[in-house]
């Protein structure tokens, strides 16, 4: 019934929370996990893409430490979001390698969230996304949206979603 599942993840709890419905289903069915986080662009913060990130002094340049600091320099955006990939990658792993046996496939993707999401269950051939939700009601619900719930409206696959215990 299902040979591809797809795993979206932001390392939250509530991601979590589907973890174990994910390997359930995949060790059933034999399915094969695509593990997939999806990176935001900085733009979407409001992030100024000038901003400069100098080299400390000395650490390009002559041997006498003597360098401007510029040469090799690099924006605080293109820094930050390396961090956040990198982040997103270890997000990714640590997901693969908690679902034990399973056979896994890692994505990280850059762009909005529920977007990424459609078009790695296309990409993969999912027969299933399984994700968590945050649980938000109310004003913050209306306010930040929810990417579950844009998935659930707009998937040509079935969603199952997995809400995180209240602790």
């Amino acid at each position: 019934m299902y040979d591809n599942i797809l795993y979206p993840t932001d390392g939250s709890p509530g991601a979590d929370a589907a973890l174990a419905h994910c390997r359930h289903l995949a060790e059933s069915y034999g399915a094969t996990v695509h593990v997939l986080h999806a990176v935001e662009q900085l733009d979407s913060y409001g992030l100024s893409s000038d901003l400069k990130v100098e080299q400390p002094r000395g650490t390009v340049g002559d041997a006498e430490g003597k360098g401007t600091g510029m040469v090799g320099s690099r924006t605080k955006r293109e820094e930050m979001q390396e961090s956040i990939k990198a982040h997103g990658a270890q997000i990714v792993a640590d997901a693969a390698s908690r679902l034990g046996g399973v056979e896994t496939q890692t994505m990280l993707e850059v762009g909005n969230p529920y977007k990424v999401i459609l078009e790695g269950a296309s990409d993969c051939n999912a027969d299933l996304i399984v994700m968590g939700t945050h649980g938000r009601t109310g004003l913050d619900r209306y306010l930040i949206g929810s990417v579950a719930e844009k998935v659930v409206r707009m998937s040509d696959v079935p969603v199952l979603t997995v809400r995180q215990e209240d602790t």
